[in-house]
């Protein structure tokens, strides 16, 4: 697929076909990385991680859990137990 780029202010823009767009799931202000690899320019789709507390919980391990951290004596009327 061919396009165009085209000047925006002291940069320039492209535009992404929507067929292009619908293919990797790409929507109107999502995140994009731009990177050049052996000389073209590559967009990917910049995705945010969404974290489970059940995944997160279940990479725990013996080697990377902490051990309790003292906060110092209760400062009002807190109990600690």
């Amino acid at each position: 697929m061919k396009t165009t780029a085209q000047k925006w202010g002291n940069s320039l823009a492209i535009r992404v076909p929507k067929s292009v767009a619908m293919q990797v799931g790409l929507k109107a202000h999502d995140d994009l990385e731009i990177v050049v690899r052996e000389g073209n320019v590559v967009l990917k789709p910049h995705l945010r991680r969404v974290c489970r507390l059940d995944d997160l919980v279940k990479r725990i391990t013996s080697k990377n859990v902490h051990d309790e951290i003292s906060t110092g004596d209760p400062a009002g009327r807190e109990v600690w137990w």
